[in-house]
């Protein structure tokens, strides 16, 4: 039977490939100066700039529909973005091929708001899923894996249960252990607690800033603005069509 399609935006294989100056991680895991993004012919967003270290936590807030998704899509190839400079991860955005983005791709994790869970296989199923599709090989290696990630997101025990017999919150954490799966450089996080009870929201922000001491660099768009004052950091506000950065 055919493997069904899945969004694997991930980091590594499993085989290390030599440094190229296209790959290599600046300083600068972001950088955008006067970016343009349009969706679907309509411009979403104007000359737009900022960057990010490696190693920070920024939040991307603002009104639904600001253009916060939009970023996002423009950092994971999804939205070709126009202007001066859009680096990601040391790849440029701007002049992106296709081919490229497969491979940029394996450098990031992604966790979705609506989860994008295989909903006929078990928790595990889906993190082996992910990483057959990275071309790991070794199965040993590959359930320890798997093991290691839900630990990390308090589910260790939870491995053989489908999604639809966890909660909201624990299917959020597969999520973020999936992203966490092949070591990503940056984590982008699309209102992740958009769907969630407080409490739960609450767990979810421990979680990443927990990932984030760790040293991985973290970018959340979310609305989430009582999560935002018990978790304080860097914010970049997008209001009408421009951003407005916390730390300028």
């Amino acid at each position: 039977m055919e493997e069904p399609e899945v969004n694997t935006v991930n980091n590594t294989e499993q085989i290390p490939e030599a440094t190229t100056p296209e790959t290599t991680i600046p300083a600068n895991v972001i950088s955008f100066k006067n970016v343009n993004i349009s969706h679907r012919k309509l411009r979403v967003l104007t000359d737009i700039s900022f960057s990010i270290r490696q190693g920070e936590f920024v939040y991307l807030i603002g009104k639904t529909g600001s253009g916060k998704s939009s970023i996002l899509q423009a950092l994971i190839g999804e939205i070709h973005p126009e202007g001066e400079e859009a680096m990601m991860l040391g790849y440029d955005l701007l002049n992106l091929k296709k081919k490229q983005i497969p491979e940029m791709r394996k450098k990031l994790g992604v966790v979705f708001q609506d989860y994008q869970l295989l909903q006929d296989r078990t928790v595990i199923e889906n993190l082996m899923f992910v990483l057959r599709a990275t071309r790991w090989k070794d199965k040993n290696a590959m359930l320890n894996r798997c093991e290691e990630v839900l630990g990390m997101v308090g589910l260790e025990t939870k491995d053989f249960k489908l999604p639809s017999q966890l909660s909201g919150g624990e299917q959020q954490r597969v999520c973020i252990a999936r992203a966490l799966l092949n070591s990503p450089d940056l984590i982008l996080a699309d209102e992740p607690t958009g769907s969630l009870d407080p409490i739960t929201a609450e767990e979810i922000f421990q979680t990443f800033h927990h990932i984030n001491k760790t040293g991985t660099t973290v970018l959340m768009a979310t609305h989430n603005f009582s999560m935002i004052d018990k978790f304080p950091s860097r914010a970049i506000c997008i209001e009408d069509g421009k951003l407005i950065d916390s730390m300028v």
